[in-house]
């Protein structure tokens, strides 16, 4: 009997220490910043200048026109707002594998809105993810990340927040399975993983990578959707950028690895595509990319976006195994030569629906935005941002004029839609995919609003 007993303590010591090992492995992990070598210090005692705030041309403005600058760098209307409702009013659903979670209405009606909220609250809500009532929030609020924001900063933001008209806008319920669906949770997970601490510049970096630092994590947060996350949900820095899938959406490499990230790219291409939506031979952002250029990063400054890119172009290459190292040159001219040539039923989709815009070697005759040749979703053998382009098409205001790709969702059955994205990673991409009419389906699902 006791040597059972103490092979059951032995066993349970063993369970206790692998359990202790894993939490430590993700309590411990990288800081999304602690890639760059040099020593951190507080923001008051930084001699170059002040990275976070506005730029300079807005230095001198009213704080409701400094907030309305750093609203948009921060893309709060991307999430805070529905498909065709007021903007900041909420409703926007993010579908996760646990169950839905709603957006809040951030307008400053007093019942729906955050119109009681105070600054202090205020700043609990930005940086520690906790609501005016004490409750947490979820963190599809990004305030792991926001948590870098400095208190002037935040407060510009609500400053401007406030001076906007306020809408009744009730929150939708949460859908979330057990336990996902007790928010008492999030207390815990929160204390494991949000620092809540403020940005501190690197010392030993210029001013350009410092501002680019903050602009990058503590205001667009690209983390959250660029870098793939740990069993607990908590952003994996070790993989930092190397890619990830959000909402049905691939957010792609953006580490500086030639071949499947962005270290063959120009600093003038990264510029573009952040300014623009669009990179010549690059291809042109869409989904959640195409709302963060057009609601965020076109409103920048020059200036801050080349901060963004000095900064971003200095995180380490991590290669993506799911992709090719290289992508493929044009397609013939010719329908009946090239690859997929065997896809007959794909091929009779793309002729009847797509050939007229992308052209059959992949350059577009109507406009670069409509290009394929060179895009990262066409040479994805996964085709799952070239399916839900299908399913949701591009809805892009930036630059003016830029051509946007009508859905097809409601036109085509799941099976057409595969089809498709079947014959136009194999014609104009590197490796052809074979994604089914299960993943299309669940690909609706994960990108739906109601």
């Amino acid at each position: 009997m006791s040597r059972f007993i103490f092979r059951l303590l032995a066993v349970a010591a063993v369970i206790v220490v692998v359990a202790v090992g894993v939490l430590l492995w993700f309590v411990l992990a990288p800081g999304p910043m602690d890639f760059a070598s040099g020593r951190n210090i507080a923001l008051a005692d930084y001699r170059g200048p002040n990275p976070t705030g506005v730029p300079a041309s807005l230095a001198n403005e009213s704080v409701i026109k400094r907030g309305e600058y750093l609203v948009r760098a921060a893309d709060c209307a991307s999430c805070h707002t529905a498909k065709g409702g007021r903007e900041f009013a909420g409703g926007f659903a993010f579908t996760l594998p646990f169950g839905t979670v709603w957006s809040t209405n951030i307008t400053p009606d007093k019942e729906t809105g955050i119109g009681n909220y105070s600054d202090a609250d205020f700043l609990n809500a930005v940086h520690r993810g906790i609501r005016r009532d004490g409750r947490p929030l979820y963190p599809a609020m990004p305030f792991t990340s926001y948590t870098y924001m400095t208190d002037a900063d935040a407060l510009a933001i609500k400053a401007w927040l406030f001076s906007l008209a306020p809408v009744h806008a009730p929150p939708h319920a949460n859908t979330l399975v057990f336990p996902f669906n007790h928010r008492r949770l999030i207390v815990l997970w929160s204390w494991l993983f949000n620092p809540n601490a403020r940005f501190q510049p690197n010392a030993d970096r210029n001013a350009q990578w410092n501002r680019g630092a903050y602009l990058s994590e503590a205001l667009a947060h690209c983390g959250e959707c660029h870098t793939r996350r740990t069993l607990a949900q908590s952003l994996d820095n070790r993989r930092k950028f190397a890619g990830a899938v959000t909402a049905g959406w691939k957010a792609y490499n953006i580490t500086s690895d030639r071949g499947t990230g962005i270290g063959a790219w120009s600093d003038s291409d990264v510029y573009n595509y952040l300014a623009r939506g669009h990179a010549t031979g690059h291809g042109t952002a869409s989904g959640s990319m195409g709302e963060a250029v057009d609601n965020s990063f076109a409103a920048m400054t020059p200036d801050d976006i080349r901060a963004i890119v000095t900064y971003v172009r200095t995180v380490p290459a991590i290669a993506s195994s799911d992709l090719s190292a290289t992508v493929a040159p044009p397609a013939p001219a010719s329908p009946k030569q090239g690859g997929a040539v065997a896809g007959a039923f794909g091929k009779h989709l793309f002729e009847g629906a797509c050939a007229a815009c992308h052209g059959w070697t992949g350059g577009s005759p109507i406009s670069p935005f409509a290009t394929l040749t060179g895009a990262r979703a066409v040479n994805d053998p996964s085709a799952v941002n070239v399916a839900q382009i299908v399913i949701s098409g591009t809805r892009r205001t930036t630059p003016s004029g830029a051509v946007s790709m009508p859905a097809f969702g409601a036109a085509f059955s799941d099976s057409e839609i595969a089809a498709v994205a079947n014959y136009v990673t194999a014609r104009f991409g590197a490796k052809g995919s074979a994604i089914g009419v299960k993943d299309v389906a669940d690909l609706r699902k994960q990108s739906a609003q109601p």
